[in-house]
C-alpha cells in the first residue's frame, strides 16, 4: 500500500471548511483509494499548514490512475485554486 499526504497552505483560510468538504467528496469514488482523511491544523505552530489529506492507496499503480481519474481532476482544480503552496510525500505503508 502507499500512503499519499498532502499539506496546503491556503490563499484564504476561510475557505478551509469547503476546501475539507471537496477533498472528502472523493471518499469511495475512486478505485483503489482505500481510505481518504481531510482535516484542519489544531496546533496553528509556526510550522503548521492549514490543512492536509492522508491518503491510502491499494498500490503504486493505484496512486498513479488517482492522478487522471475523473473525480479527482474537479477537486485538483478547485485546490490549485485555492493554495498558496502544498507539500507531499508518498511511501509504502503495510496497514491502513
Amino acid at each position: 500500500m502507499i500512503r499519499h499526504v498532502v499539506m496546503y497552505w491556503l490563499k484564504d483560510p476561510s475557505r478551509i471548511g469547503e476546501t475539507i468538504g471537496i477533498l472528502q467528496s472523493m471518499e469511495n469514488k475512486i478505485p483503489g483509494l482505500l481510505k481518504l482523511e481531510a482535516a484542519q491544523d489544531t496546533l496553528h505552530s509556526d510550522r503548521s499548514c492549514d490543512l492536509c489529506l492522508n491518503t491510502t492507496f491499494e498500490s503504486a499503480e493505484a496512486l498513479a490512475a488517482y492522478r487522471t481519474h475523473p473525480v479527482h481532476i474537479p477537486v485538483k482544480k478547485h485546490m490549485h485554486s485555492v493554495m498558496e503552496r502544498s507539500v507531499s510525500a508518498d511511501y509504502e505503508v503495510n496497514e491502513i
